[in-house]
């Protein structure tokens, strides 16, 4: 019973850091947030060179690309120039997956579907999220994306405070509208 009792103390005390967390930084600090804004993915490869893994962004890139050619042509060269860079064993750009995951690819490569490389993709996205991203939220470069981020923000903020301030500025009238044309 103790145990159970420890156990859901630690329960709430992690949901209480959890809920910190959002309410002093709304907009959440998470990988998609990092990866969505052009300064944060630059900030990230800078950190993933550092720590002789980049492939894995530059592959996770390269398959949002992918995604979004329709021609089964292009679709099938890129696909195949994905697998030699990126998915190979020796590859020059190795990402760590495994063999199923990679076999599963290699055979799609006949006729690539959007979703060729879905799997991968993830486990490459969990992978930088789970082992990379926590050690790049403790650097500089990380605080100084954040502090952007708020900065953009809080500037989005006063402009929309300045438009309802301002309300009048919306219902001016132009003296010629008020002309009939009877």
């Amino acid at each position: 019973m103790y145990g159970f009792l420890k156990k859901s103390k630690t329960a709430v005390k992690d949901t209480m850091k959890i809920q910190e967390t959002y309410e002093t930084n709304p907009w959440g600090d998470s990988l998609e947030t990092v990866l969505s804004q052009k300064s944060g993915r630059s900030a990230f490869r800078d950190f993933l060179k550092l720590e002789f893994c980049e492939e894995n962004l530059e592959f996770w890139l390269a398959c949002k690309e992918y995604r979004s050619f329709d021609c089964l042509e292009e679709r099938t060269q890129i696909a195949a120039s994905i697998y030699e860079e990126f998915i190979r064993e020796g590859s020059p750009k190795q990402v760590n997956l495994d063999s199923y995951t990679r076999e599963t690819i290699r055979q799609s490569l006949e006729e690539p579907g959007s979703s060729c490389f879905a799997m991968a993709e993830r486990k490459i996205f969990i992978l930088m999220e789970n082992c990379s991203f926590p050690r790049f939220t403790e650097t500089e470069p990380y605080k100084l994306f954040l502090n952007s981020i708020s900065k953009q923000r809080d500037l989005k903020k006063k402009r929309m405070a300045m438009r309802i301030k301002s309300p009048v500025e919306d219902f001016k009238v132009n003296p010629l509208h008020l002309v009939s044309k009877d």
